[in-house]
Formats: structure tokens, C-alpha cells, sequence
């Protein structure tokens, strides 16, 4: 899957490698109402160009889960700012 790589050489890496940190760092600083959501930009980081066959859950399953991640994230990041704005998408 990776094969990609064999061929590039050590500059061509790094410039891989930080475009890839990039990504995740973008991911890992998304903060507030960005932290819900899909995240093809992510996916795109990958060579390999797929629609990702997702599975969208019903509607109640789907806000139980959401509110387990959030629920998740008072155990795992319990001194976090709130971010007490309204999403206006």
C-alpha cells in the first residue's frame, strides 16, 4: 500500500513526513465545534485517492455517540477550557 515510498528519495521523505505532521497537527489543534466533525482534508494526506465508504449511524444512536465523545473528553481532557459559543455553520 505504501509502495509509494521505495522510491522517493531523503529530501523527497522529509517533504512527505512534514506534510503529514502538518495534517495531524491540524487535527490534533482543532478545538471547539471542530472537533466533531468529518475529516476528509486528513484522508486526502493519503496517496491513495477513495471516497471512504462511511456508515452514518440513525439519528438517536448517532447523538448518544456524540454525547459519549464529549462526556469522553471531561474524563480524558477534564481542565479544558470551555468553548461557550453556539455553531454557526
Amino acid at each position: 500500500m505504501d509502495d509509494d515510498l521505495d522510491g522517493l528519495d531523503r529530501d523527497a521523505l522529509i517533504v512527505e513526513i512534514r506534510k503529514l505532521r502538518a495534517g495531524i497537527r491540524q487535527h490534533r489543534d482543532a478545538t471547539g465545534h471542530d472537533l466533531c466533525w468529518h475529516h476528509p482534508d486528513l484522508w486526502n494526506l493519503l496517496p491513495e485517492k477513495i471516497e471512504p465508504a462511511i456508515a452514518v449511524p440513525p439519528w438517536p444512536k448517532f447523538m448518544r455517540g456524540c454525547i459519549r465523545y464529549r462526556q469522553s473528553l471531561d474524563e480524558q481532557a477534564a481542565g479544558a477550557p470551555l468553548h461557550d459559543k453556539e455553531f454557526n455553520g
